[in-house]
């Protein structure tokens, strides 16, 4: 097996890769135990068949830079290609400040090309490439060395197959006239705001029910020290305290060391020492708060008037006209954008400049008051609302 452990076969590696049209790439990662993914594994292959040009690079070999592969990263002329992107790119983003361009990620191709939403790479791997594809070593622990033969057969297996499955689907894309649609998807994923969190925005992936402006001064608050804390430690969120333990610190607000040993969900490290000064600290700036500076809730968490006939009628309709056109349905509209619709929204995702104009007819949009889902070369289909 191709093992690459030192600076210079790296730099030649990448030298090679740079004149070749794409390469495709994977990693493995451990985050279990910290708030950043801890890089243990990077797998390329260059172009051609069978694993005579794939390689397994070491970022825990001793003295190894990983710069030849993050100058490889920025070089437009290689296509970078991943399946399911998002992890990989933010380890690059954050541990090399680089995030791959041009890049192509096989998950997004393939709703385009009609295999649904989320697909796995294993499922590719057997419509596409006709290969059976071993998952045993998928939750090993990659930080221990040295890596098993089935390690290392899973980690090549990830990116030699990746090949085939890339070149069928940019085909299949050409052919349809739909790398638009790829590259609107692409865009979310090669822009730096979708790596990096700041505490003062924590808050609003906290699921919760609508509450007063009041509660979620609270709940934003404590979302942003919690944040603050592992980010700067390098420690889970869940270490710090999980989502329901915040909620219920932001409905008790507890003002002394005493009112937090009441708590139910806390656990018992946050209780004490920093933690539990942050937890004090943060309730009382959210007490203190002046409303006009609480987060606007909209609607008050007011749920929507939805029409269920319409709403049903919609779904029937958007998946009847993303299976004729093959594409996953989520391209084209979310379930919420439906709902809301259903319910009179006209403030919707799916409704603004059909997604850029980048679909084309290929999309749900609103004329004069009609309801338009539509394909092209197909007939139209119009509901009155």
């Amino acid at each position: 097996m191709n093992i690459i452990t030192t600076t210079e076969a790296l730099a030649a590696l990448c030298a090679e890769a740079a004149h070749e049209p794409f390469v495709t790439l994977d990693t493995e990662f451990l985050r279990e135990r910290t708030y950043y993914a801890k890089l243990c594994l990077v797998q390329m292959a260059l172009p051609g068949k069978g694993p005579d040009r794939a390689y397994l690079i070491d970022p825990l070999a001793e003295g190894i830079s990983l710069d030849p592969l993050l100058e490889l990263m920025r070089n437009t002329d290689v296509v970078k290609v991943f399946h399911a992107a998002r992890q990989d790119l933010e380890i690059f983003f954050i541990d090399g400040g680089v995030i791959p361009e041009p890049l192509f990620d096989t998950q997004i191709a393939a709703m385009v090309c009609g295999f649904g939403e989320q697909v796995g790479y294993e499922t590719l791997v057997k419509k596409i490439a006709k290969a059976p594809l071993d998952k045993t070593s998928r939750f090993t622990d990659w930080s221990q060395r040295p890596l098993t033969d089935a390690q290392m057969r899973y980690a090549l297996d990830d990116v030699t197959h990746l090949r085939q499955i890339y070149e069928y689907l940019k085909a299949d894309i050409e052919k349809s006239g739909r790398a638009a649609w790829v590259a609107e998807e692409m865009g979310i994923l090669t822009s730096p705001d979708t790596y990096v969190t700041h505490p003062e925005d924590a808050w609003q992936k906290i699921r919760t029910r609508g509450q007063s402006g009041k509660f979620m001064a609270m709940v934003r608050e404590l979302a942003r020290f919690r944040e603050d804390y592992a980010q700067t430690r390098n420690v889970p969120r869940s270490r710090v305290y999980k989502d329901d333990a915040l909620l219920e610190l932001a409905s008790t607000k507890p003002e002394s060391i005493e009112a937090l040993g009441r708590s139910r969900l806390l656990l018992r490290e946050a209780r004490r020492g920093e933690i539990a000064d942050g937890i004090l600290e943060s309730v009382q700036v959210a007490l203190t708060m002046d409303p006009k500076n609480w987060p606007r809730v909209a609607d008050e968490g007011a749920p929507l008037q939805v029409n269920p006939a319409l709403a049903d009628l919609l779904r029937v309709l958007l998946k009847a006209k993303a299976d004729t056109a093959g594409v996953a349905q989520k391209l084209i509209a979310p379930t919420s954008d439906l709902d809301a619709i259903a319910a009179g929204k006209r403030d919707v995702a799916c409704l603004k400049g059909w997604r850029g104009e980048l679909f084309g007819n290929d999309a749900i949009r609103l004329c004069k008051g009609e309801l338009a889902l539509a394909t092209k070369g197909q007939q139209v289909i119009v509901i009155e609302i």
